[in-house]
């Protein structure tokens, strides 16, 4: 664990397969921060609507009943007590959380409710619209990218999504570009990289590499007090 000045809010973008999950969730540890899967939140409702017959092209109904939702994106994803952690890694669910995503009646109030985890700092935040609408005031912000070939590799081979794990891997990279337009074209939200983010291209990096980069950028913003106690 190491410590530093103070408590920041590192904003972290980037499409499916950049390495922003993993990179996010180790240096939250290493700093004691807490971890934020936006991403987590979506498709969570997405499998709270497809639970409950919700029409997924209805932005009132999915917006309603994100509102009223409880949902906790910790160590495990839980909402309204059905703990959905590896039912929402899945292709369907893919589909289905890129539709909800589209709503921006969806995304105010998960916006309002992700800037409420990032009160008082403290806090690794990973998204697709971090640092451009959740936090544009982010201290840290980053931008992972990749080859797309070596990004449909990694989301094969993501024990967290094992189904897609079986598909070819032109089959994923088919969906991850399709994933990708949706996002770019939205007009909620859409992703881009903000223009005082950091940009890292992570194709030819180990994930330590990229965590170590973070660390140091992190520890440039905060004024480090260096290496604390185990």
């Amino acid at each position: 664990m190491m410590s530093y000045g103070r408590p920041l809010i590192v904003a972290i973008d980037g499409p499916s397969g950049a390495g922003k999950g993993t990179v996010a969730r180790t240096v939250a540890a290493r700093l004691s921060y807490r971890h934020v899967d936006t991403g987590a939140m979506y498709r969570a409702v997405a499998w709270r609507a497809l639970a409950s017959e919700v029409d997924l092209g209805d932005e009132a109904a999915v917006a309603a009943l994100a509102e009223r939702a409880s949902i906790d994106v910790n160590a495990r994803v839980v909402i309204d007590g059905h703990d959905v952690t590896h039912a929402i890694r899945t292709p369907a669910i893919d589909r289905a959380a890129a539709i909800v995503a589209q709503h921006a009646g969806v995304r105010a109030v998960l916006v309002e409710r992700q800037r409420q985890y990032g009160e008082g700092g403290g806090v690794i935040v990973e998204g697709r619209d971090i640092g451009s609408v959740v936090f544009p005031g982010a201290d840290v912000k980053l931008y992972l990218d990749a080859d797309p070939e070596e990004r449909a590799r990694r989301r094969a081979e993501d024990h967290l999504h094992t189904s897609i794990r079986e598909s070819s891997r032109s089959g994923v990279a088919r969906a991850l570009a399709e994933r990708d337009q949706a996002d770019r074209m939205r007009r909620a939200s859409p992703l881009t990289i903000p223009p005082d983010a950091v940009y890292i291209d992570t194709t030819a990096l180990a994930i330590h590499e990229v965590v170590e980069l973070v660390l140091r950028l992190v520890e440039s913003r905060s004024g480090a007090a260096g290496p604390g106690p185990d």
